[in-house]
């Protein structure tokens, strides 16, 4: 963790020089690394005082004063996260496992079960979050009731996203990063290893894996012309294809990747808010887009100026491939451990229910009980007989990383080595 920590201790002596906006002559006088290190922080308000003047503003309009909302400076108390995990038609099971081995009382999460599934499905699953101990303490998951209909590669899926952010806004409370995970996905590290090593870094960084290279995707994703019957019919009919194509957009430059990411707040609250038009424009641009979901986010932020320099070429995620390719990843199962462990990533994904895989990873990596939550330093009871440790609660500020921790520290150490951070940004 030494590295990470005189990444953070060199970002805090530049902020502590720096309690407002420095002009652009002063930051010509700073070193490359420190002037690398200050585009990941944007000490800004959303409303600056200029705007409670009219006389005072030195512009005549309103976008051009707006700004992201201002980022957590470090050290500070353990970031917090806020999760959207969704699933569809028979993942109410999993998605609860999920649940259960990502949870932490700081965090806040957004559970959803889509219009495919049955109503039992969800009202079990409504009735779990409602009803489960910790949950009720804490008050941090909610579920979307009102189930949307997703299509798998349509834009529904990115409405299903912006709407758990929406609704995570709403709530109100204090997170830093969104993450959207399907039921389908696992943790390999505990949320104390995850906010450990996130404590020491800038937290207006995005993980989002990208590329603006789109290859055989351009004939094949971006100039077809589809729609989604999610978007407006009541029975969900799939992706509807047209026989006309369109040409490449010249107006912004498309970007695609992984539809599994960690997005900052401040991004988060540009894709919603939106001062600047950037994200309603392509939003409308990928209604007609084959696969949206791994090209919206990645478009916009690559797209934004105050954005595009907060980039982290990763989605966070070990998957296992065909060789060549198939549309999805293989199901990862005990052979795959290794191999997962050795990734140093904090996330796993394509898993089946009650595979055996899981239950080795709940008791090598995650130290979790059967049907509860990974214990971490908030959690204060036994564990003699088969206890769960966290039905006794201590301070939730606490945190007790395991070994997971330094393997995500490898990862984030190389993520943001000097060949692999800015080289990898938006390209």
């Amino acid at each position: 963790m030494n590295r990470l920590k005189s990444y953070h201790l060199r970002l805090q002596q530049t902020m502590e020089n720096r309690k407002w906006i420095l002009p652009l002559a002063i930051f010509s006088t700073l070193s490359p690394l420190v002037l690398s290190l200050t585009t990941l922080t944007s000490p800004f308000s959303l409303l600056p005082s200029s705007l409670s003047s009219s006389s005072s503003s030195s512009s005549s309009f309103l976008e051009s004063n707006l700004h992201p909302l201002p980022t957590s400076l470090l050290p500070a108390a353990p970031p917090r996260l806020a999760y959207l995990i969704s699933g569809s038609a028979g993942d109410g099971q999993m998605l609860k496992r999920t649940l259960l081995a990502l949870y932490h009382p700081n965090n806040r999460y957004v559970v959803h079960l889509d219009a495919e599934s049955r109503p039992e499905e969800r009202l079990d699953l409504e009735n779990f979050v409602k009803n489960h101990t910790v949950f009720v303490k804490f008050s941090n998951v909610a579920m979307i009731k009102k189930a949307n209909l997703v299509t798998y590669r349509g834009p529904t899926m990115v409405s299903n996203t912006l709407h758990a952010a929406a609704v995570l806004l709403r709530a109100g409370g204090e997170w830093d990063w969104f993450v959207n995970l399907s039921a389908k996905d696992y943790p390999l590290v505990t949320q104390d290893d995850l906010l450990h090593t996130f404590s020491y870094l800038p937290r207006d960084l995005n993980f989002i894996h990208h590329t603006g290279h789109l290859g055989w995707k351009e004939n094949m994703r971006a100039k077809p012309i589809i729609v989604d019957s999610g978007l407006y019919m009541a029975k969900n009919a799939g992706i509807l294809t047209t026989s006309q194509q369109r040409s490449v957009p010249t107006a912004f430059k498309l970007f695609t990747g992984s539809a599994w990411m960690a997005l900052s707040r401040p991004f988060i609250d540009f894709c919603i808010w939106g001062w600047d038009n950037l994200p309603r424009t392509v939003l409308m641009y990928y209604a007609n887009f084959i696969s949206s979901p791994e090209g919206y986010f990645h478009t916009v932020v690559c797209n934004a100026e105050e954005f595009r320099n907060t980039t982290v070429n990763s989605d966070l995620h070990f998957e296992s491939w065909d060789n060549p390719p198939k549309q999805h990843p293989q199901y990862l199962i005990v052979k795959h451990m290794a191999k997962m462990v050795a990734s140093n990533a904090p996330c796993a994904r394509k898993f089946h229910m009650d595979d055996p895989v899981l239950d080795k990873i709940d008791s090598e990596l995650l130290f979790r009980g059967q049907d509860m939550v990974v214990p971490g330093g908030w959690c204060m009871g036994s564990r003699e007989n088969g206890t769960d440790p966290c039905s006794v609660v201590g301070d939730t500020s606490f945190i007790r990383p395991t070994a997971g921790a330094k393997r995500l520290e490898m990862l984030i150490n190389s993520l943001l080595s000097s060949d692999k951070f800015r080289p990898r940004q938006c390209k």
